[in-house]
């Protein structure tokens, strides 16, 4: 099948209008950033493989504005300060490219177990000039080093497999920012003893007919 047209015009003005139904002020400057990311996940997916989903258009909304309807959270959870965030299973680079295209003042790596989508992300940051940005080849249970303010996944695995794979990473007085579709009761039953949840929030993403929301969680004092 022949992939759809990149038409730079009519998604520069969805991403605009997005991002105004999300109330994000981004600038042209980021917003070009965005679209050059989106840009490249449509020219390596040819061969890479990194999406099922191949219509630009539809990258947009399923991708980019929904990576980016985490921001507003975020960004009401850190007050605008200086953070370390970890992208799990980042993939294409979503949300962690989003995040650090739209909150220059976080410090984000991404990371995936699979080297080529690492090699992709890493590209991603170098081509569209990224700072305080990294992408890391690794089974993210084997980072240790307890570095990350906020770690944050996209339909990577359980609430509790997260937390669990994931906790030897967190800061202390971090916490969890999972990206799920429909609030995800059983799985918020399952969660370990020494976790708790405190927030679910509900996300809208302009474009998108489906439910999306973020769970917080993080260790009980």
């Amino acid at each position: 099948m022949t992939p759809a047209p990149f038409d730079e015009t009519a998604l520069a003005l969805g991403l605009e209008q997005g991002a105004q139904a999300l109330g994000l002020d981004l600038s042209r400057a980021q917003q070009q950033q965005l679209l050059q990311h989106l840009a490249l996940i449509a020219r390596w997916n040819r061969v890479y493989n990194l999406t099922a989903v191949r219509e630009p258009a539809l990258m947009l909304t399923q991708h980019l504005l929904d990576s980016l309807a985490v921001v507003g959270p975020l960004r009401r959870h850190t007050q605008g300060a200086a953070i370390t965030l970890l992208d799990v299973g980042s993939g294409a680079g979503l949300p962690g490219v989003a995040i650090a295209v739209a909150c220059p003042e976080v410090c984000v790596s991404c990371v995936d177990t699979v080297s080529k989508k690492a090699s992709f992300i890493r590209q991603v940051g170098a081509e569209i000039g990224l700072k305080h940005f990294s992408a890391l080849h690794a089974r993210v249970e084997s980072m240790t080093e307890g570095q990350f303010d906020v770690i944050t996944s996209r339909a990577f695995a359980s609430l509790a497999d997260f937390v669990v794979l994931t906790d030897a990473a967190l800061a202390p007085g971090g916490v969890w920012m999972a990206m799920k579709g429909q609030v995800p009761h059983e799985e918020m039953a399952a969660l370990p003893s020494a976790i708790e949840m405190f927030h679910v929030e509900p996300l809208r993403v302009p474009g998108l007919d489906a439910e999306r929301c973020v769970v917080w969680m993080r260790r009980k004092a």
